[in-house]
Order: C-alpha cells, then sequence, then structure tokens
C-alpha cells in the first residue's frame, strides 16, 4: 500500500510538472495570434506531442494497463491532447496555404497510426501484459525520437554563447518533469514510462548546466526570465512530449 500511495504522489507531482510544460506554448500562440502570423515556427514539434500523447493516454487507460494503475498518466497526456490540437488549430489557421497543407500532411499519418496502434492493441492482442509491450513499444520510439531537439537548443547556445533561446524555467521544469516520471516508472518496475526519461534526465541536466554556463556571457544577461520565455520559445517550447512520460516537453520550433 505505502509503495503504491508513493507511485501515485510521485505521479501527481510528474502531471504538476508536464502540466507546465505543456502550457509553455500558450505565449508562442498568443504570439502567432496577435500578428496573425506563424512566422518563422514549425508545427512540427506539436504534431510530434500529440502523438506522443495520444499514445501515452491510451497506454495508461485500462484497456492496456491493468486497471487504473498508470491512471496518472492518461490524466496529463489526455490534457496534452487538447492543447496540442488547439495549437495546432490556431498554426493551421494562421499558417501560409504551403505550411497548412504540410501540417496536414503530417496529421493525418499521424492519426492513421494511432488509429492503427489502437485497432492492434484492441483486437489482436488479448493480454494486459503484450497489450504494454506493444503499446508501449510504440510510445517509446515516439518518446526516444523527440529527445534529439533539445540538443538543438543546446548546440545553439554553445555557438551565439547566449541563453536566449534557453529559457531556464522551461529547462527546470523539464528536468523536474523527466525526473519525476522516470522515478514514477521505476517505482512500477515499468520500463515504457522509465526508459524515455533515461535520457531526459541527462538532457535536463545538460540543459541547465550550459545555462549556468552562458548565462553570464549572454549580452541580454539582465533580461528577465519572462522576456527570456517569449523570445525563446522558438527553441525549446515544444520539449513537453516528455518530460512526460514519453513525451519531453519542448522541441526546438523552426529547427526541427
Amino acid at each position: 500500500m505505502v509503495p503504491n500511495t508513493i507511485r501515485v504522489s510521485v505521479g501527481i507531482l510528474g502531471n504538476a510538472a508536464s502540466m507546465l510544460l505543456y502550457a509553455a506554448p500558450i505565449l508562442t500562440f498568443r504570439r502567432v495570434i496577435r500578428k496573425g502570423n506563424v512566422e518563422e515556427f514549425s508545427c512540427v514539434p506539436y504534431i510530434l506531442a500529440l502523438f506522443n500523447c495520444l499514445l501515452y493516454t491510451w497506454y495508461g487507460l485500462p484497456v492496456v494497463s491493468s486497471g487504473w494503475e498508470n491512471i496518472t498518466v492518461s490524466t496529463i497526456n489526455g490534457l496534452g491532447i487538447l492543447l496540442e490540437i488547439t495549437f495546432i488549430s490556431i498554426y493551421v489557421w494562421f499558417a501560409p496555404r504551403e505550411k497548412k497543407r504540410f501540417a496536414l500532411q503530417l496529421v493525418l499519418p499521424v492519426l492513421t497510426l494511432f488509429g492503427l496502434t489502437v485497432f492492434f492493441s484492441s483486437f489482436m492482442v488479448h493480454t494486459h501484459r503484450m497489450r504494454k509491450v506493444f503499446v508501449g513499444s510504440v510510445g517509446l520510439v515516439a518518446s526516444i525520437s523527440m529527445y534529439s531537439s533539445p540538443m538543438v537548443a543546446a548546440k545553439q547556445v554553445i555557438m551565439t554563447k547566449s541563453v536566449e533561446f534557453m529559457p531556464f524555467y522551461l529547462s527546470l521544469f523539464s528536468f523536474l518533469s523527466s525526473a519525476l516520471w522516470m522515478i514514477y516508472g521505476l517505482l512500477g518496475r515499468d520500463l515504457f514510462i522509465a526508459s524515455p526519461n533515461f535520457i531526459g534526465v541527462p538532457m535536463g541536466i545538460l540543459q541547465l548546466v550550459l545555462y549556468c554556463i552562458y548565462r553570464r556571457s549572454d549580452g541580454a544577461a539582465g533580461k528577465l526570465h519572462g522576456s527570456d520565455q517569449e523570445n525563446g520559445l522558438k527553441a525549446v517550447v515544444a520539449m513537453h512530449p516528455q518530460e512526460v512520460p514519453g513525451v519531453k516537453p519542448e522541441v526546438a520550433e523552426g529547427q526541427k
């Protein structure tokens, strides 16, 4: 009883940290709506995040997991689905025709692949253990593919010697979220939740270390973090695909 209580508590903390990461793009899309233009922002991070959220919401439901053992995974990723759909819809609305077409061409395969995953796990696999292996494997591949994006932000920081594109609070909550979900997965002996965050934790540490190194050499070091966040969201706003199980919140915008 005690270990399960601890695991649920860690999951709740993970939800809180992940929620902050999921909400980060609000600043970006407020800017998009204000200007009526998506500028150089990319839709790819949000579409990948949507795919990740769909998979892990399904993973946490009783159809795949045993009972409600992973209810906290489903709740935060379910919220992520709503937010990502909202962000993608705003992007498509304000994007020029070519970018609009590109976004829709990416969304359709993602929804198709998710639909196939749901179908096969529901009707072709008949035990919870095998369903978790099947859905978790698909989710694991999707999650790990998203972890390369923070490297783009890290590379920019090193090249420009500026932390403008790597806001402190996003890096901090990215690390905390990854650490909490890794612990959550380990407590439940669920490697499909813990494994992606084995990458997310060191990536979060790397970003924090780089921030500490280059913050003094940033010509705009005196600016408030709030200002840094809006300017820097291009690079890290989609890092949430993970920080949540399988979804590390934010991918480098305009670079992926």
